[in-house]
């Protein structure tokens, strides 16, 4: 038996359908489909409305008993149509469905003529994170390699604006650059996040995100003393002070990597200590994994 089905956005909505059946009112199936009998009178099918305004029809279409709505129609399925979910202990509605694109990766990277990834530079305040990331970027930039820099001082002037330095919030701090990274990577570019990042764990969600091999972890294994020494910005003086609290390295840990893919270690040599000589150090292995072809 043929008759008309329309999809409701929840299967629990009543409709007021006047012109039918004296202005009755029909709940949907579990399906969240509403089957109503086909009318030969076109009048009749233009006075079908839906008056409740928590009810979007989306499609009218006939149907037989043999046809699949969810199969001529995929964006109806149960699949893609998803109810409330819960996400960090916040309720939430989702009726998203994935895109391919027609370019893909690979594309990308063949027009780039380079592989995207993350080069993930971590390290202690004044251990020189910034610093070498300017350096990688420039001499990549001079062999006609595409890159760009997530530094987390100026990522907090803008996406991260809202976030402090609580741990909670460096967690969702390094999830978003994290996020934006992968998708960098995923252009083709080549992304250099140089963050504290002091938490292992969320280092390697962040690592997680990316297919095997692309994330890039670089350790700027520079003594306490030292970036203290250095301290470019007078934070740690302010932590000594009592003036911060939560500092990394004074009285909030950091925790080194256990297995990363680049050690840049602090040897008092300036010449092996150059940021150029570190920039060279990463290059070198990015040569060796392929990343600087196409």
């Amino acid at each position: 038996m043929e008759g008309l089905a329309i999809r409701a956005s929840r299967p629990s909505i009543l409709c007021s359908l006047p012109g039918l059946n004296g202005g009755s009112h029909r709940r949907p199936l579990s399906d969240g489909f509403l089957r109503l009998p086909t009318s030969s009178n076109a009048a009749d099918k233009s006075k079908l409305v839906a008056k409740s305004a928590s009810f979007h029809p989306i499609s009218a279409v006939n149907v037989s008993a043999q046809a699949s709505l969810t199969a001529d129609f995929p964006a109806l399925s149960e699949t893609n149509v998803k109810e409330e979910r819960i996400i960090n202990g916040d309720k939430k509605r989702e009726n998203i469905v994935w895109h391919e694109s027609s370019i893909c990766r690979c594309d990308r990277q063949q027009l780039l003529q380079q592989k995207g990834c993350v080069i993930w530079i971590t390290g202690l305040s004044g251990s020189g994170k910034s610093t070498v990331a300017c350096a990688l970027s420039k001499a990549l930039f001079e062999r006609g390699k595409l890159t760009y820099t997530l530094d987390g001082d100026n990522v907090r002037h803008g996406l991260n604006r809202d976030l402090t330095f609580k741990a909670e919030d460096r967690t969702e701090n390094i999830r978003r650059i994290g996020e934006v990274a992968k998708l960098f990577a995923d252009v083709g570019v080549i992304c250099i996040a140089s963050l504290i990042s002091p938490y292992r764990r969320d280092r390697d969600e962040c690592r997680s995100l990316l297919p095997e091999g692309d994330f890039v972890e670089v350790f700027m294994d520079v003594p306490l003393s030292v970036c203290e020494s250095r301290d470019p910005k007078g934070l740690y003086k302010l932590a000594r002070a009592g003036k911060i609290k939560g500092f990394t390295g004074i009285d909030d840990p950091y925790e080194a990597p256990l297995n990363c893919e680049v050690v840049l270690k602090h040897t008092g040599d300036d010449d092996s200590c150059s940021p150029r000589q570190m920039a060279e150090h990463v290059i070198s292995y990015l040569q060796h994994k392929g990343y600087l072809e196409g």
